[in-house]
């Protein structure tokens, strides 16, 4: 029975152990701490950006009795730094407008050293986005699911190129979602995160904790003295695609435009929220409707209207020529006006 015991224990415990140290193994490995895969997946999609720009200075070249013995001179070339995102592989790469406005030159640099110049197919300066081409195929495009949903808290990544460093990446979370008023623009409901954002991060990628696309970051907020305080903002990725297909397709971002200010909202005896208009450009579709400076806006397609943002996207996604029924209060007595949206005249 001894001998039989030990001719059947032995590899058996033998057996466990070794499978124990294999399960340990595994475990260890995949379990391992960190984002490394997730970094990974979103990397070689974010590439470096480097523009270049001829800038005149003012100098007695100038004067135009100096200038036929002036040649090259009173003009610098003034160099910047960025990233950018490739968001279809046959070399469409998003970025911030602020990033290659004005650049006379664009080299982009991907992950793995090769660099390539670049084209700018069309910028929106009112979310400060760009698309640029390079002339390649087949390269890494960004992760994307339009499905995800971030939620405050979350693990978030910023991948760009910090002070011209090159790639680098740094971890945060997502501090707060929808944060508007930010800049000048009503078209953005900025991502805010903790993840460090330096100068050469604009353009580049904050991904999720699996490697996925959470918004292109554009800026970040300083205190008075130009300090930074550790706290960005990211453009969310489903305006940024909206804004992409458009300026691929177009050229150009269409928005409907009205021609008029609104300002402070109205709140009416019966609870009844409005805009009040505090301009109207002539000869605009709202003073074509018949709109003043002093009515009140109370809803467009019979949408209550209290803020002036979402007053402004509303109109902005009513393509040129759109019918927009309208509610309005003036000297307390409310009537209706239909004003015919155009584009708007400047970008």
């Amino acid at each position: 029975m001894n001998q039989l015991t030990r001719f059947i224990m032995i590899p058996a415990v033998v057996g466990g152990l070794l499978g124990l140290a294999i399960v340990l193994f595994n475990a260890s490995s995949s379990d391992r701490p960190g984002f490394a895969s997730a970094v990974e997946a979103a990397a070689p999609a974010v590439v470096n950006i480097t523009t270049q720009t001829l800038r005149r200075t003012r100098t007695m070249c100038d004067l135009p009795v100096m200038q036929p013995f002036c040649r090259n001179i009173g003009s610098r070339v003034q160099s910047s730094l960025g990233s950018g995102v490739i968001v279809r592989g046959d070399g469409y790469v998003l970025t911030n407008a602020h990033v290659v406005q004005s650049a006379d030159e664009i080299r982009v640099m991907f992950a793995n050293g090769q660099d390539a110049g670049a084209r700018v197919v069309g910028t929106d300066t009112r979310t400060d986005l760009a698309v640029i081409k390079v002339d390649a195929s087949d390269l890494p495009v960004i992760p994307y699911d339009e499905e995800r949903n971030a939620r405050v808290g979350d693990v978030a990544l910023a991948i760009g190129n910090p002070f011209g460093l090159g790639h680098s990446v740094s971890q945060g979370i997502i501090s707060a979602l929808s944060r508007s008023r930010i800049s000048n623009t009503p078209y953005v409901d900025y991502i805010q995160t903790d993840a460090a954002i330096s100068p050469g991060n604009s353009g580049g990628a904050l991904i999720d904790h699996e490697g996925g696309l959470l918004g292109i970051n554009t800026l970040i907020y300083r205190e008075s003295n130009g300090g930074n305080v550790g706290i960005g903002f990211a453009i969310p990725t489903d305006i940024a695609m909206d804004v992409m297909e458009e300026i691929i397709t177009h050229g150009r971002v269409i928005r409907g435009w009205l021609g008029v200010t609104l300002r402070y909202p109205l709140r009416l005896p019966n609870g009844d929220i409005g805009l009040v208009v505090y301009g109207v450009v002539d000869g605009g579709p709202a003073h074509q409707a018949g709109l003043r400076p002093g009515d009140a806006i109370l809803t467009v397609n019979q949408i209550p209207i209290s803020d002036d943002e979402v007053a402004a996207n509303l109109i902005a996604k009513a393509t040129p020529g759109t019918e927009l029924n309208l509610e309005i209060l003036r000297n307390n007595q409310r009537f209706r006006a239909t004003a015919i949206t155009s584009e708007v005249p400047f970008n």
